[in-house]
């Protein structure tokens, strides 16, 4: 029987073909492109996940940010997982806010939380901006941004085609739609930068790229901030591009965690010894690492990234209070360089 030749149509995206959008999906120029079902099943099957805590408390106590953090100060508070609220420049400014319970299209089934968020909703200071990286459930909540929008009505900052799963929920939301190498300008003179990371999105089992993937490099007068949500090594490719082209970085918002088996999760989760790596090579002053400790979506232990850094900053002979793994609450001021 002859095999359908219909073309499969983007749900999220419409535009140009690029070195990273074939028409239909997107993809890591020279990378690897994310393993299917076949290989999910096998993970799932074979291998054996370490048993994480019911509940894996923080040692801080929930944060109670200033309204406004100026001048030269630079300031990132741990909420959980990848969602950090970065103070400078008078802004403040959300990245992949999550409040939920869990991170599933289910709220009962799914990766559930193994601690509180770090700052109570209700104690947020005025949000101006929200940056969401890709459209995976731990990084785009869509129950998060409805009540952020109708608290604060951030600006929200985002790649291509996910724009269009947030205004499904918020009409009225105002959104700025990027693809990699954009700029977007905010006041106080501050420019957020779409910048390229290595790895894929899907909310469902159909839309796999069918949105875009981004990491952030927010520039400002108090210094350059590199975010990036989640993204594999890449062999160190968008590293070195990000410091040819900005020259270097104040603070780096580096995922550490979700990176076992390293057969399934190297095209898509770096581990903290690739982590570390990547500071050095994007010339990075201090960084904060996130993406573990609340939400168990690979194998390694609960702790594992924090024994990993460790022995890892050592390896490089590096001083740990440059690369912090912030647990939620917790609250970094950055020192200038």
């Amino acid at each position: 029987m002859q095999k359908s030749t219909k073309r499969v149509r983007n749900r999220y995206y419409e535009g140009p073909k690029s070195n990273h959008y074939n028409g239909t999906r997107f993809f890591n120029p020279g990378g690897i492109a994310p393993l299917g079902f076949r290989a999910f099943f096998q993970w799932k099957s074979r291998d054996r996940p370490e048993v994480w805590p019911k509940f894996y408390p923080s040692p801080f106590s929930p944060a109670k940010p200033e309204a406004l953090i100026g001048g030269s100060d630079l300031r990132v508070t741990m909420i959980g997982h990848a969602s950090l609220l970065i103070q400078v420049a008078g802004l403040n400014i959300l990245t992949d806010p999550v409040w939920s319970d869990r991170v599933s299209p289910f709220a009962f089934i799914g990766p559930k939380r193994h601690n509180a968020p770090g700052l109570a909703f209700d104690d947020l200071p005025p949000i101006d901006v929200v940056l969401v990286t890709h459209n995976h459930y731990d990084h785009l909540d869509v129950s998060t941004l409805k009540a952020l929008h109708r608290r604060h009505a951030p600006h929200i900052v985002t790649p291509l085609g996910n724009d269009t799963i947030i205004r499904r929920a918020i009409a009225d939301a105002r959104i700025s739609v990027t693809d990699w190498g954009d700029e977007t300008r905010l006041q106080n003179d501050v420019t957020i930068h779409t910048e390229p990371c290595h790895h894929w999105s899907a909310r469902g089992s159909r839309d796999r790229r069918m949105a875009l993937w981004a990491a952030f490099v927010i520039e400002t007068p108090a210094g350059k901030i590199y975010h990036i949500g989640d993204t594999g090594f890449h062999d160190g490719i968008n590293y070195r591009a990000a410091a040819e082209k900005h020259g270097g970085f104040r603070l780096a918002n580096l995922p550490i965690g979700a990176y076992e088996p390293r057969w399934f999760m190297q095209g898509q989760h770096q581990n903290p010894e690739e982590a570390v790596e990547g500071m050095q090579l994007a010339n990075i002053a201090h960084a904060a690492g996130h993406h573990w400790g609340t939400f168990q979506l690979t194998n390694e232990a609960v702790d594992a990234p924090l024994r990993a850094l460790e022995q890892a900053l050592a390896a490089r002979r590096i001083e740990p209070a440059r690369f912090r793994a912030l647990r939620p609450g917790e609250a970094f001021d950055v020192p200038p360089v």
